[in-house]
């Protein structure tokens, strides 16, 4: 016949776990971080996954399921796509994927960080800043890519952090940042 021992300490340690596991809900999930609007629907970070839910917060769904970190999502003016950050490789490259899910497109390959910052006001390219083509770690250049990938373009603007398109795509506003990313 064999005997059981249950540690008193042990059997309080798994009642404690039970409670705190059945008091958490959807109100005191308070680590949703980089937000972004479109039109219809919002996009999020949570537990280093890309999600998306109506404007109103209401059917959230996880877009990305990978052992990386995704940050810095930025919806395309029509909403179709998000391009965001994910560091995949040991490095953060620039990616996009459908607001209404699928598999993320990989956009940039340098070994260096990529910062996505926006989309171009026609939705066809995104604008990121990186170290890519400078000589020091002091400061960042702003790029575009292609949605579809190909060829990176390097911007005119000599330094620059931050950076938003004006909604004719005329001008660019900028930061200059003379810091790491």
């Amino acid at each position: 016949m064999k005997t059981y021992f249950f540690s008193p300490l042990l059997i309080l340690l798994f009642l404690s776990f039970s409670l705190t596991a059945q008091n958490i809900n959807k109100e005191d999930t308070r680590l949703l971080s980089k937000p972004a609007m479109s039109d219809n629907q919002i996009t999020f970070i949570y537990a280093e996954d890309l999600w998306v839910a109506n404007k109103d917060g209401s059917s959230p769904r996880r877009l990305t399921v990978d052992d990386g970190i995704e940050s810095n999502p930025v919806f395309s003016p029509d909403g179709s796509l998000i391009a965001f950050n994910a560091e995949y490789d040991g490095n953060t490259d620039v990616y996009v994927v459908s607001s209404a899910g699928g598999i993320p497109e990989r956009l940039t390959w340098h070994p260096g960080n990529d910062q996505v910052r926006d989309f171009t006001p026609d939705g066809s390219a995104v604008l990121f800043a990186s170290q890519r083509s400078v000589f020091t770690n002091r400061f960042t250049k702003l790029f575009e890519v292609s949605v579809s990938g190909g060829q990176v373009k390097e911007l005119e603007i000599p330094i620059a952090f931050w950076a938003d398109y004006s909604a004719d795509g005329r001008y660019i506003d900028y930061t200059l940042s003379l810091i790491n990313i």
